[in-house]
């Protein structure tokens, strides 16, 4: 491998005084990939290739004999600057140069990017970014979230350790999958990554489930306002009630649809008895119009959960 060199490379030698310091700085932001800028390429300790960094790795396994990179199993890695092959520390032994000006001797992680607020978590066990004063661990959840969710989320055991429900991302990046086909959905259960250790923003809905933010913002696109995997409301519909219930008092059904039906909330999980319109059927205990059409309660007391139908 090519790489800048200095005039004493030939000699190991120890970062200690003010020369030392500045020279740890030297190539910073200049090399990398894709993923994170760094003075540093891995050995993968599953097949001894090196590569830039885990995901550049699994990008290249993904076609072929297919195999992911544990990112505390990485022992070696080589400084770009002196091209050294060494174990796993922040300075070069060869060169002094920072490998990285951000380090985890856990996760085996190098970036100079520093203004990524790198951190590592301890209950989570990975480093991640956006500032550790910004985020908290939310220990039923299982993952870190933004501090304006401290004791204001939804909790969902684990719920960051699944896939997406929209894209069900896999794991290499270079492709999405949608569960079209039986055939589909065999695949991307094999290759599909968990949201815990996704690269793209995460949002976490009012029901506690999570999904991409980028696949959030495409769902509301598409005039899709509920969760994938609850069906409860994923957004403040207050407006949006308000507006059907006056387009719903300028609709006048004809005489021989003025009738009740049992509706079944996905917001409360309550059943009601409501008036039959072809707009929509708002629950009466807690306004939403986000139901569906169920059968009767049995004991009709509206704490039953019948077999339901499609969705008003």
């Amino acid at each position: 491998m090519g790489g800048t060199h200095f005039a004493d490379d030939d000699l190991a030698h120890e970062a200690t005084g003010d020369g030392d310091v500045g020279r740890r700085d030297v190539g910073k932001m200049e090399h990398g990939c894709e993923h994170y800028r760094r003075r540093c390429k891995i050995v993968a300790p599953c097949c001894k290739e090196v590569f830039p960094c885990r995901h550049c790795h699994n990008d290249a396994t993904a076609l072929g004999d297919r195999h992911n990179i544990c990112r505390q199993d990485v022992e070696k890695v080589v400084c770009v600057l002196c091209d050294t092959e060494q174990p796993v520390s922040q300075v070069c032994v060869r060169c002094g140069v920072n490998m990285g000006e951000y380090f985890c001797d856990v996760c085996k992680f190098y970036d100079d990017d520093t203004e990524k607020g790198q951190y590592h978590c301890h209950d989570c066990g990975i480093c991640r970014v956006g500032g550790k004063e910004n985020y908290f661990h939310c220990a039923k959840c299982g993952s870190c979230y933004a501090v304006a969710l401290r004791d204001n989320h939804q909790c969902v055991e684990d719920s960051m350790r699944q896939n997406c429900p929209i894209c069900y991302e896999v794991t290499s990046g270079t492709c999405t999958v949608s569960l079209i086909g039986t055939i589909e959905m065999l695949i991307v259960k094999i290759s599909a990554q968990y949201l815990f250790d996704s690269l793209k923003g995460t949002r976490v809905l009012n029901c506690g489930h999570t999904m991409h933010m980028d696949c959030f913002a495409e769902m509301v696109d598409h005039n899709k306002y509920t969760c994938p995997i609850c069906s409860k409301t994923a957004l403040d519909m207050t407006v949006h009630w308000g507006m059907l219930d006056q387009e719903i008092e300028a609709t006048i059904m004809p005489p021989v649809y003025r009738y009740k039906v049992w509706v079944l909330c996905n917001d409360c999980n309550k059943v009601s008895e409501v008036d039959f319109h072809v707009i929509g059927h708002k629950c009466s205990h807690c306004n939403s119009y986000n139901t569906r059409s169920t059968s009767r309660p049995a004991d009709l007391s509206g704490s039953s959960s019948p077999l339901t139908t499609d969705s008003s």
